[in-house]
């Protein structure tokens, strides 16, 4: 996994890597929240917990983004007004495949970054959305990701694999350094 994360991000040297960590999320929108605990459960293992709300957030909208974007139509979700409309509707029930999961977190630590990426099984590139609405319920997860993160990106693929991966890279501070308030 780490060798097709490595291009589009800044030099990261792969033997660096401190720690890593992935989950299989489900195609259902509550494997957010399974990402989220995920993502609290490695941060505090890696002693990073204090970078866990920002991590959190860009890590739900990845993970949103992927299963809202990045599955086939008869494995996407139906939105929630859908949900309640027709809950027991077949056709909007994701289908899961044996072979895959459909969506995967992963997060990797070097000394001094975190990446989060998320894999799904769709080549389409994501977009930015220019939205002067912002009482608008979605179509803003990107401008999140980029305002919470020190960087993101996302690249096709390779292989069998196939599909995408979006990432967000977060500096970290080395121990003993604190960030000053006007930082």
């Amino acid at each position: 996994m780490l060798e097709p994360l490595r291009q589009g991000l800044p030099p990261l040297d792969p033997a660096a890597v401190s720690d890593a960590a992935s989950c299989a999320l489900p195609a259902r929108y509550e494997a957010v929240g399974d990402a989220r605990r995920f993502t609290r459960r490695t941060l505090d293992q890696w002693d990073l917990g204090e970078r866990f709300d920002d991590v959190c957030l860009v890590v739900s909208e990845l993970v949103t983004n992927a299963l809202r974007h990045g599955l086939p139509l008869p494995r996407r979700h139906p939105s929630n007004e859908a949900l309640r409309a027709a809950p027991l509707d077949p056709a909007n029930t994701p289908r899961l495949t044996e072979q895959e999961p459909p969506v995967r977190l992963h997060l990797m630590r070097w000394t001094e970054r975190l990446v989060c990426a998320v894999r799904d099984p769709s080549r389409e590139s994501p977009v930015t959305r220019d939205s002067d609405d912002f009482s608008a319920e979605s179509g803003r997860g990107l401008f999140l990701v980029d305002s919470f993160s020190d960087g993101w990106g996302w690249h096709p693929m390779a292989g069998a694999l196939g599909g995408k991966v979006v990432w967000a890279l977060f500096r970290l501070q080395h121990a003993g350094e604190r960030q000053s308030p006007s930082d």
